[in-house]
């Protein structure tokens, strides 16, 4: 009898581990399956994440403790709105840049940091198809301004 107790719970033990393994798993997976993306903005070239959905869109780069000089996250919307980007949650400020649906820059925040700005807020005064955040000064050191045009193929991703 305390074999077969002692099996049961072993058992439900390895299932708990393996539900654990499996829900971590969800979370990784689908950005290491993200198809890479290169983003051609100013005068750099950024290896880029992207958020397709509410959910990625929501988490951004919140939580994480850096960005590298060359990478960046791209925000794609559903429609083109004057999209709302929060810093609240950052670690690390960042520049951050509107672009229309031609892909070309609307409006930009330099230094957004919730250490440094009194608002934790940005809204752009155009509208906007897709927003890009990068590490704080490459606006200036890539030489990004309002109508540049960038370059970034999106072909065959659904935007929820």
């Amino acid at each position: 009898m305390y074999k077969r107790h002692k099996s049961a719970i072993n058992l439900a033990i390895i299932g708990l581990v393996l539900i654990a393994i499996a829900l971590a798993a969800s979370a990784v997976i689908p950005r290491l399956l993200a198809p890479p993306s290169n983003l051609r903005l100013g005068d750099g070239i950024f290896k880029t994440e992207l958020a397709l959905n509410d959910t990625q869109r929501a988490r951004g780069l919140s939580g994480r403790s850096s960005l590298g000089a060359s990478e960046a996250m791209l925000f794609v919307f559903p429609g083109i709105s004057k999209w709302k980007i929060t810093v609240k949650d950052m670690e690390f400020p960042i520049d951050i840049v509107w672009l229309d649906q031609y892909k070309k820059v609307v409006y930009i925040v330099k230094n957004a940091s919730p250490e440094t700005s009194l608002i934790d807020t940005f809204e752009p005064k155009s509208d906007a198809k897709y927003v890009v955040e990068l590490v704080a000064g490459t606006v200036d050191s890539k030489s990004i301004n309002i109508g540049r045009t960038a370059v970034f193929d999106l072909v065959g991703l659904e935007v929820q």
